[in-house]
């Protein structure tokens, strides 16, 4: 069977449309449903009901999920495999979500450049729905991301239990203010929290969806916001940003994600520098470990 008839198969019903199937696969929307007829011949069984909202499983569809990830994971993990470099023994992916990159990839690199020579190492920095939609299809061996959701045949590890802390460059410490607030986009829970402990800083006058690029904006041109301590902790013991006293502070936890059928002379050591890496972050953390993740605690 053509592997395309697979994935156009299975992102249909990711995306319960034939239409947005067409886009996300980049062909016209007249191929994706001759690639469905062609496979339904193969099979031998209808696979899809369309109706106006979209597009649903028949009982045969069902059945043949399972079968078409799996033949595609085997073809992605194969691809994988055969594309290693000279002089390395394997290649390893590694995908870490946007807010969690910074400084953890980059340590895990250099962890990995001294303790794993032999391994090709390739990553990428995503949004934790994509990311676990490539582990679970065998592109990815880890994503690093918070808050995952529990997927079939996914293994989920805590690394980090860190927390995002208010920190200001005003040189007296003062409740925060809209008019120079940045306000970073922390995902859902972090936001439902901030929205309870501080519901007069809706408007805040600064936005940022990338918490790197919050934190620059903040040191270059002043206010106050929550960021991750230990991309904060330099800044802190320089004196350019100060802690807001008695201010909540909310747990950002980072998992490692990974398939439970992965090849373990890969991923182990791919782990094991995870750890090592996020070790002292944890240390620094534990204070607040006993918090579920997004929930506030006040500081005393």
């Amino acid at each position: 069977m053509d592997l395309t008839l697979a994935q156009t198969f299975l992102e249909i019903v990711q995306t319960r449309s034939f239409l947005r199937a067409a886009e996300q696969l980049h062909v016209t929307p007249t191929s994706v449903s001759a690639r469905v007829r062609t496979l339904e011949e193969l099979l031998g069984r209808a696979l899809f009901v369309r109706n106006k909202s979209g597009a649903t499983l028949t009982p045969a569809g069902e059945q043949f999920l399972p079968h078409a990830t799996s033949l595609v994971q085997v073809w992605e993990r194969a691809r994988h495999q055969v594309a290693v470099p000279a002089g390395r023994r394997a290649a390893l992916s590694i995908g870490c979500e946007v807010s969690l990159w910074d400084p953890l990839l980059l340590q895990w690199m250099l962890w990995m450049r001294s303790a794993a020579p032999h391994l090709a190492i390739r990553t990428e920095v995503g949004f934790p729905g994509h990311l676990l939609d490539k582990t679970a299809d065998g592109v990815l061996d880890i994503a690093i991301v918070y808050a995952p959701q529990h997927r079939p045949g996914l293994r989920v590890e805590l690394l980090i239990e860190e927390k995002l802390v208010m920190v200001t460059t005003a040189k007296r410490a003062r409740p925060p203010r809209a008019a120079d607030y940045v306000y970073v986009d922390w995902g859902p829970e972090f936001a439902a929290q901030h929205g309870l402990a501080f519901p007069e800083l809706s408007n805040a006058a600064v936005k940022a969806g990338l918490g790197p690029l919050g934190r620059e904006y903040l040191l270059a041109a002043g206010g106050t916001g929550y960021f991750r301590l230990d991309v904060v902790r330099a800044h802190l013991e320089s004196g350019r940003l100060r802690r807001v006293p008695d201010m909540p502070e909310f747990l950002y936890p980072a998992y490692a994600v990974y398939a439970a059928d992965c090849d373990r002379k890969l991923v182990d050591p791919a782990l094991a520098g995870l750890r090592q890496v996020a070790s002292p972050r944890a240390a620094q953390g534990k204070s607040a470990s006993q918090q579920r993740p997004g929930r506030a605690s006040k500081k005393r």
